[in-house]
């Protein structure tokens, strides 16, 4: 009798301490959320300080060299694109094209700064999605959706129109090779 006695109790203690823990989250999330989810929602949108080489809130667009020569990389290192078509602060790479592309784009409050190397002017135009998009002279910054670590070049020649963004921020003069030597660039091209 002891026995069954103690384990209703203890079950009865844990129901009660569940249910203290659902009401205390309830409360909680009404008002904000825990603090360990109101401090893990900055890192999902901006990188640390050690991964963009400066203050929170600032990104360090840097130089990286690899086969291809020099060009520019943004967040963790991944490397930045043009796309041919674009024109001056005019982003064209909208809609579904923005899947395989995303656009650098920084939230209010953020800015971007030149890291050594970078010859070009970096600036920010409002794109098609009324987002802040990173340019460097006029031309739009992008990512490659299949890039997965820094200093990845898949998206290089893409479609004859897409390249690695070079730091001095010129549009390249010819179409180089499709892809550099061991990538795993796409065998077609994703859509524009």
């Amino acid at each position: 009798m002891m026995r069954t006695s103690r384990t209703r109790s203890s079950i009865s203690l844990l129901a009660a301490a569940g249910i203290f823990a659902v009401v205390a989250a309830a409360c909680s999330s009404s008002t904000g959320g825990s603090p360990a989810a109101s401090a893990a929602a900055p890192s999902a949108a901006a990188p640390s300080a050690a991964a963009s080489g400066a203050a929170a809130g600032v990104y360090t667009v840097a130089v990286a060299t690899g086969p291809l020569g020099t060009f520019l990389t943004g967040e963790n290192g991944k490397t930045l694109y043009v796309f041919t078509a674009d024109s001056a602060n005019k982003a064209t790479c909208t809609g579904s094209c923005s899947s395989n592309w995303p656009a650098f784009t920084l939230d209010t409050g953020e800015t971007v700064t030149p890291g050594a190397g970078v010859t070009g002017a970096l600036t920010t135009f409002a794109n098609s999605d009324g987002k802040m998009q990173v340019a460097i002279n006029g031309l739009p910054l992008y990512y490659f959706a299949k890039d997965t670590k820094a200093g990845d070049t898949n998206g290089e020649g893409i479609g004859g129109k897409w390249f690695v963004a070079n730091p001095a921020g010129t549009v390249p003069s010819a179409a180089p090779a499709a892809s550099p030597a061991g990538s795993t660039a796409p065998s077609s091209p994703p859509k524009y």
